[in-house]
């Protein structure tokens, strides 16, 4: 089985363990290993060391991706903003001068980098290393007939030219679109697909703007696809769909239901038969009807003798 870390980040398990938990579960499901990176702190964000000091937020992002290479791994996360941020690190180190200064700090706490760890995101292990047709493989419940709007994120997208994987084309991304559609479900496009949702910076800082940003996306989903499920592999998109839908509804701002939204390997986790105490227990919108609904009777795929 192949071993990778698990750079879990700040969100996922502050406000969403119960995804964390489903990495755990698919996983070793499908043959991937996660290796805990003991010691992690965060990435850290854009808005923290890297706004005030390039070698400083290189210095704690670069240690981060040492304790990856000393256990001999690459690395995986599952959030948007710290693939983007150690992927740009990395980047970064490419610099002699920066790579000379930025181990010159890290020796204080005898480390250096050498840049032999990858970093990848989980959507990017799901497509490159495991697979589409082993995710229909495991499969115990199909999604046939539902329909879902997949939300890629910002940071998994650009820059591109940083990334050691990303999507072919970024201004249309494919890669979730495709995971999703392993489940057997229907996957319409709609025109903001690559629009941002207003997390992250906009929402700490205007919050206003950013519920207005995130409307306009959240219509486009509900009036081009009807989706009965929002999917993403972002844990900030994740949150900001969760409980931002909410919000908009007590505020009248739309004139619909929220609609139940999944981290992908949440999803995944469900269809492939998991408890959904463990893997999809904490969300602000209900979700427990789809949940039934995925895991019913009728759904079950019969083996084929």
């Amino acid at each position: 089985m192949e071993k990778i870390g698990l750079y879990l980040g700040c969100n996922i398990p502050l406000k969403a363990p119960d995804i964390e938990q489903s990495f755990r579960k698919v996983f070793p499901a499908l043959g991937i290993e996660p290796v805990d990176l003991e010691g992690a702190s965060c990435c850290p964000a854009w808005g923290t060391a890297p706004s005030f000091d390039l070698n400083t937020w290189c210095a704690i992002s670069c240690r981060n991706i040492t304790i990856a290479e000393a256990q001999g791994v690459d690395i995986m996360t599952g959030c948007n903003s710290c693939f983007g941020l150690l992927s740009e690190a990395k980047h970064y180190m490419e610099e002699p001068e920066r790579r000379k200064t930025v181990n010159g700090l890290l020796k204080a706490i005898d480390r250096e980098f050498k840049g032999a760890s990858d970093i990848y995101h989980v959507a990017h292990v799901l497509h490159r290393k495991v697979g589409v047709q082993k995710i229909r493989e495991k499969l115990k419940y199909s999604l046939d007939g539902l329909k879902i709007a997949y939300q890629t994120g910002c940071h998994a997208l650009w820059p591109t030219k940083v990334y050691k994987v990303t999507e072919d084309n970024p201004y249309q991304p494919t890669i979730l679109r495709e995971l999703c559609e392993a489940t057997g479900a229907t996957v319409p496009h709609y025109s903001r697909l690559e629009g941002c949702c207003g997390m992250g910076g906009m929402r700490s800082t205007d919050a206003e703007k950013s519920l207005k940003l995130f409307r306009e996306k959240l219509v486009s989903i509900k009036e081009e696809t009807d989706a009965d499920i929002i999917v993403t592999t972002c844990s900030s998109c994740f949150l900001q769909f969760d409980m931002s839908q909410p919000i908009l509804k007590e505020r009248g701002l739309i004139d619909f239901e929220p609609i139940p939204t999944f981290y992908y390997t949440q999803l995944l986790a469900l269809a492939m038969g998991f408890d959904p105490g463990q893997v999809a227990a904490i969300s602000q919108i209900d979700r427990g009807p789809i949940i039934g609904e995925i895991q019913s009777e009728k759904r079950l795929i019969k083996e084929v003798a």
